[in-house]
């Protein structure tokens, strides 16, 4: 079956936005107009998704209130003129069911996907993080359709440069690909020197997963830092058969720190009907 459920990852504590995210969880901070987190949602459901399963942290309670319907709230977005976002609040917890389960320890990625188990069950998921804004959810939806037709997990992947690669993981994949793949991927390296990486094809922040993953993730040792990393789950099941990857072709924005989630602030206030006074505001700026 093709993937309907989406696992977001939400219980890290965005330290990086301390003193905000102290009140205020990052997956909610806006990008211009709209919480992050509705637009990851948002690209779950454009790409087939009726179940989102978000692994959050039992002190992250404003997530919690987010995805609460709220027919008063959606009819004041509604009033305001806002239609279309008034109609993608109201199917929050209508007509796409959303589950919360709680990481109540830090302990990495895979550990946190690891509490995804009981709600996922035996299917395949689709695996979006927080920290990371597409443009729409074609690349998503390639993944879904390539684990549905092949039969094992597909991963998001960035050509970067090769001084770059040591903060990723790195695939090592089947010879003889096009250069724009997709790629059979026969292993995975967690943050390599650059001497050592195998490619400069790093994994990025969107996964369509089989459900072996979590036996997997059960397999895997902690890193050093005590976090159990996904990528070592995707390397032991690329070692029973090779995994997919697919390099993205939609615009990506990291938000994982203020720098990058300003620069997705700036691009969804030039890309609204508020774009005109974008520019201006922004050529006043640099002017000064």
């Amino acid at each position: 079956m093709r993937a309907r459920t989406a696992v977001i990852p939400a219980a890290g504590l965005g330290t990086r936005f301390y003193p905000v995210t102290k009140a205020v969880p990052k997956e909610l901070l806006p990008i211009y107009d709209v919480p992050a987190l509705q637009l990851v949602m948002d690209e779950a459901i454009g790409a087939g998704a009726d179940h989102i399963v978000l692994v959050s942290s039992r002190v992250k309670t404003p997530i919690e209130k987010f995805v609460t319907p709220d027919p008063a709230v959606v009819e004041k977005v509604r009033a305001s003129g806002r239609e279309d976002l008034a109609n993608r609040l109201a199917r929050i917890g209508t007509d796409v069911k959303v589950t919360i389960t709680y990481q109540d320890n830090p302990h990495g990625l895979g550990h946190a996907v690891g509490c995804a188990r009981e709600v996922v069950g035996d299917e395949s998921f689709m695996l979006l993080l927080p920290d990371e804004l597409r443009s729409g959810p074609e690349l998503l939806s390639a993944l879904a359709d390539s684990v549905q037709s092949r039969g094992v997990s597909a991963i998001e992947l960035l050509r970067v440069p090769m001084d770059k690669v040591s903060a990723y993981g790195v695939i090592t994949h089947v010879p003889g690909a096009p250069a724009d793949g997709p790629f059979d991927i026969v292993g995975i390296v967690e943050k390599p020197k650059r001497e050592d990486a195998p490619s400069d094809l790093i994994i990025a922040g969107r996964y369509v997963c089989t459900a072996d993953i979590f036996d997997k993730i059960d397999r895997i040792k902690p890193a050093p830092n005590g976090e159990l990393q996904l990528t070592d789950a995707l390397e032991l099941q690329s070692a029973d058969s090779p995994i997919t990857g697919i390099i993205s072709t939609v615009t990506r924005w990291d938000t994982g720190t203020p720098m990058g989630w300003l620069e997705a602030v700036i691009d969804a206030a030039l890309s609204n009907g508020d774009a005109a006074a974008a520019r201006a505001l922004l050529a006043d700026r640099l002017a000064r």
